[in-house]
């Protein structure tokens, strides 16, 4: 699939992985600055829960979108296929600025919504410019090749990522997320393996890549976020290795961006952006 067409003039909205077990209360950096794009006290956010199998995980977010000022908060859960394409639920998409999907099951995700109504109205929202924004199992959802599952580890090796058609707000990109706390350097690699035009977006838990209409990444958050460019990949040995062996490649190139710092999506250069301090 391929993302919505934005009207001539009209910029896209911003698209904000998350990677999980970002900070809720007291200074809530991620969070805040998500309802800040959206209108502050102006923004209307829609919340999909469906990747939780929690019931409270909706309303939970609904309280936390609240406290930060929000003029509404409404969460819109899908429980099977048939929901997306409920008028009702549908219609809590009328007039909202941002976006908000929850951690769970990416899988779940993309078999309760994928190809239906409600998936592409978030792409057609996010296309007029509405923001949306995914933590842990909805970051991953965001692009168009989605990371279902895998093993963990630093080396790539053949056969330990299975991949799924995402949302689908933009191809650029692959994303995984709880980066560094379950080691899924190997499986993000593999990924680029079988996609060496996408780049490979790594976050580590509380940690965010607010991604302008301008496809600048920033970083926000405690953590880092890791950017793998498999562009001038000159070698890899996907296509001669089994199941369970190590694949090698070489020209990757990596970056380690934390909060400030910035990659360009289109040139596909890193910049430490904000943490360059000038002599006094």
């Amino acid at each position: 699939m391929c993302p919505s067409r934005s009207p001539k003039g009209k910029s896209r909205g911003w698209i904000i992985p998350v990677g999980g077990a970002e900070v809720k209360e007291n200074n809530p950096r991620i969070l805040s600055r998500f309802v800040e794009l959206c209108g502050g006290a102006k923004a209307r956010i829609a919340i999909i829960p469906t990747a939780s199998k929690l019931l409270e995980t909706g309303p939970k977010y609904e309280r936390i979108f609240k406290t930060l000022g929000v003029k509404s908060a409404v969460s819109v859960d899908f429980e099977q296929r048939s929901d997306a394409s409920d008028p009702e639920r549908l219609a809590v998409f009328e007039g909202v600025t941002g976006v908000f999907l929850t951690g769970g099951s990416q899988l779940r995700l993309a078999t309760l919504l994928g190809g239906t109504p409600v998936a592409r109205k978030l792409r057609e929202l996010n296309a007029h410019g509405v923001h949306v924004c995914g933590t842990s199992a909805g970051a991953s959802f965001l692009s168009e090749h989605m990371i279902a599952f895998g093993e963990e580890g630093s080396t790539p090796i053949a056969g330990n990522v299975r991949l799924a058609p995402g949302l689908g707000l933009t191809n650029r990109f692959i994303i995984d997320q709880h980066f560094r706390q379950r080691d899924r350097l190997g499986r993000l690699t593999a990924a680029l393996a079988y996609n060496p035009f996408a780049i490979g977006i790594g976050l580590d838990e509380d940690s965010a890549a607010f991604i302008s209409p301008d496809q600048t990444l920033e970083v926000g958050g405690s953590g880092a976020v890791t950017v793998v460019d498999a562009t001038d990949l000159e070698f890899s040995s996907m296509d001669q290795a089994d199941e369970g062996q190590p694949v090698c490649m070489l020209g990757l190139r990596i970056h380690i961006l934390i909060a400030g710092s910035t990659f360009n999506l289109h040139t596909r250069l890193a910049s430490p952006g904000k943490l360059v301090t000038k002599k006094k």
